[in-house]
């Protein structure tokens, strides 16, 4: 079952109902489907790889018809970009407690460590995924641009503005700094990854000058 949960069909759905499906239904149905291919690409990506990976094997995994799977991704790419997607949703799904004090840094820590917990589950396929992207360019290619829309997004929701040229040099390097405290968590199977932590925190201080005040910091400033 999904992290989504799937709704219940409805008596439009069953033999005999009366019309099509409610549309309230119908989106919850598409954003299961989402889930369950996603789902199926990481099961068999942990256990195959990515390069021997197949649309049609995704579409069996899932057990949805191999035409849903096209009209929702067209490639795998696209279904690692949508696992990104789904990963940024759960991130950014709480909203951020802080402080008004707190430190940009300490609000990106908070958030990329959110995203290491989320994860975790995953954590085989992202081994398998490291290993194997790089042999796949254009694969790579797409799981780059995936993961600097994320990290721009991450600090957004810190109060960072992630646009103009200090924004896209704080976005890469914030994503440089995530991908090297992957290599870290990989290997990390501490209970409470505090060696995740601080190689996190270490990588971010030595960025932490191009957050600036953060644009959270700059409205409370303003306000006072």
């Amino acid at each position: 079952m999904s992290g989504r949960g799937r709704l219940a069909k409805g008596r439009s759905q069953l033999p005999g109902g009366n019309g099509p499906p409610h549309p309230a239904s119908a989106a919850q149905t598409e954003l299961d489907d989402r889930d369950r291919i996603i789902d199926a690409a990481l099961a068999c990506i942990s256990r195959r790889g990515w390069r021997r990976l197949s649309l049609a094997e995704i579409a069996g995994g899932a057990g949805v018809p191999i035409l849903r799977v096209y009209r929702m991704y067209h490639s795998k790419s696209a279904v690692l970009c949508g696992f990104f997607r789904r990963i940024d949703e759960t991130v950014l799904a709480i909203p951020l407690d802080s402080a008004p004090d707190e430190r940009p840094r300490d609000r990106v820590f908070d958030l990329l460590m959110r995203r290491f917990d989320a994860l975790t589950p995953h954590r085989a396929a992202i081994e398998r995924l490291s290993r194997d992207l790089p042999a796949d360019p254009l694969a790579a290619l797409a799981a780059g641009a995936g993961l600097l829309r994320s990290m721009r997004w991450m600090l957004e929701a810190a109060g960072i503005p992630g646009e103009g040229l200090a924004g896209i040099v704080a976005v890469k390097l914030t994503a440089a700094a995530y991908m090297a405290t992957m290599r870290t968590w990989l290997r990390d199977e501490s209970p409470d990854l505090a060696p995740t932590m601080a190689a996190l925190d270490r990588r971010l201080r030595g960025i932490e000058r191009w957050y600036g005040g953060g644009r959270r910091d700059r409205e409370a400033t303003a306000s006072t």
